[in-house]
């Protein structure tokens, strides 16, 4: 095989690449979860489906949007660039443009009502211990929180207004997530897309035995 054939054929694999790279990078994308803080509705290990056409159309390896159709509304599930490090991170949408947000022992309140909550149930957590998890309604969805009482957390904050352009977002695991209440407000460019489903999940505390269980599985 001379030279040339070489060249070009290494020139047609870097080509593919590039094409399947910005594709992947424009429309879909996965996102592989490390921590806990969305627990119960992520866990750890998850990797889940990021839908990058959620909201707009983004030019490749960048921020910047070509054509928007939708915004993130309350209760939507996104994978965001941290505004401190820029780390990927996946939280929850509680609070959109215009809204006040505040929090008063983990009671969120949105515009100065409280957001709805079902009866705490309490679990043990093997990472954690002692938790509780309820429902809490978005909207018109529901989602699972989970609360530690032996955490040290931020439960309160003083009423914010979100600015224009900003999303407020926290973690499912209240009581254990880097979310808005360190990292500040998040910009609509900072947002990835929407984390749709989880495509598989390993547990890493069991020698990465697949949770078939979680295959798959639609998030809410």
């Amino acid at each position: 095989m001379n030279k040339k054939k070489i060249f070009n054929e290494i020139r047609i694999f870097l080509l593919m690449l590039l094409v399947v790279s910005s594709l992947r990078s424009a429309l879909a994308d996965w996102n592989d979860v490390p921590t806990g803080s969305m627990k119960p509705t992520i866990e750890i290990g998850d990797r889940v489906v990021v839908n990058k056409l959620a909201y707009d159309l983004k030019v490749p390896f960048t921020t910047i949007s070509l054509f928007k159709w939708d915004d993130p509304d309350r209760g939507d599930i996104v994978v965001l660039f941290s505004p401190v490090d820029g780390t990927r991170l996946v939280k929850r949408v509680v609070a959109i443009p215009g809204d006040i947000v505040a929090m008063a022992e983990n009671q969120l309140f949105i515009n100065s009502k409280p957001v709805q909550w079902s009866p705490l149930t309490s679990t043990d957590d093997p990472e954690q211990g002692l938790t509780f998890v309820a429902s809490e309604v978005l909207g018109d969805r529901s989602h699972k929180v989970m609360l530690t009482p032996q955490v040290p957390a931020v439960r309160s904050f003083a009423p914010m207004t979100v600015p224009e352009h900003h999303y407020f977002v926290l973690g499912d695991n209240r009581d254990n997530s880097n979310d808005s209440r360190f990292i500040g407000f998040i910009s609509r460019k900072q947002i990835v897309g929407e984390a749709t489903a989880v495509a598989f999940s390993l547990d890493r505390a069991n020698h990465w035995t697949p949770r078939l269980n979680r295959f798959f599985k639609k998030l809410d």
